[in-house]
């Protein structure tokens, strides 16, 4: 499934209907899981939250956590999401980009977080999903002194997997997907559940998980053709 963030005139930012529309778009996934690939129109990814709501939203809808709520749903969707920036991925735009599973960038993507300017704290993963991905001295500098990171930069620190010029970057995200999706799904969704599981969880999980997958049909088939086409070199 492809998504596309289309709001252009305003840079695609993040306004209450995108959140219920990506909420649905995860409805739909969960219950009938499919490879996701979200990008934005009119080359931008995402500009952050939609200011003109975030500015009247209180303590109550802090703690509700709107934005939080939706990316958690985004990197917990049974198969992969793949976030294919173009342009500005900014707050809440770089926050929905970092709960994705892999990120791919035009030559133009710039990657920040300025919430600290506008009175807030970046509030919606990137406090340790950043910092998970490009360690903490770098999450500092674009946390606390508002750094953007550019394409080359975010790719040094494998912040992205690729970078392609804007006109070949969907057509990379859908190589990547076919990359992906050459592989069993079931497997891909157990990885993926083993990998996001805490490391107290392990080995355990990572057993249990490939006890499935040993009695699985999939299992078999793909193994006895990968026996065969060895047979016949």
């Amino acid at each position: 499934m492809h998504v596309v963030l289309n709001r252009p005139e305003v840079r695609n930012a993040i306004d209450q209907q995108m959140v219920d529309e990506l909420h649905e778009v995860c409805g739909r996934l969960e219950s009938e899981p499919k490879l996701l690939i979200i990008s934005g129109a009119g080359g931008t990814f995402a500009s952050g939250a939609d200011i003109r709501q975030l500015r009247e939203r209180g303590r109550r809808e802090a703690l509700e956590g709107i934005n939080t709520r939706i990316f958690q749903r985004i990197a917990a969707l049974p198969m992969p999401v793949i976030a294919a920036v173009d342009g500005y991925a900014l707050g809440g735009g770089a926050e929905l980009a970092y709960a994705a599973d892999f990120r791919i960038a035009s030559t133009r993507a710039k990657f920040g977080n300025p919430e600290v300017g506008l009175g807030i704290l970046a509030g919606a993963g990137a406090t340790w999903r950043l910092l998970e991905l490009v360690g903490e001295p770098v999450a500092k500098e674009v946390l606390l002194a508002s750094r953007i990171l550019i394409a080359e930069e975010a790719l040094a620190l494998r912040l992205v997997s690729e970078v392609h010029e804007p006109e070949a970057l969907l057509p990379a995200a859908d190589a990547l997907a076919d990359r992906i999706l050459a592989n069993d799904p079931t497997a891909l969704m157990a990885t993926k559940r083993v990998l996001a599981a805490p490391r107290v969880a392990h080995p355990q999980i990572d057993l249990d998980e490939q006890a499935e997958l040993f009695e699985s049909p999939a299992k078999f088939e793909r193994m006895t053709a990968f026996l065969e086409r060895k047979k016949e070199k």
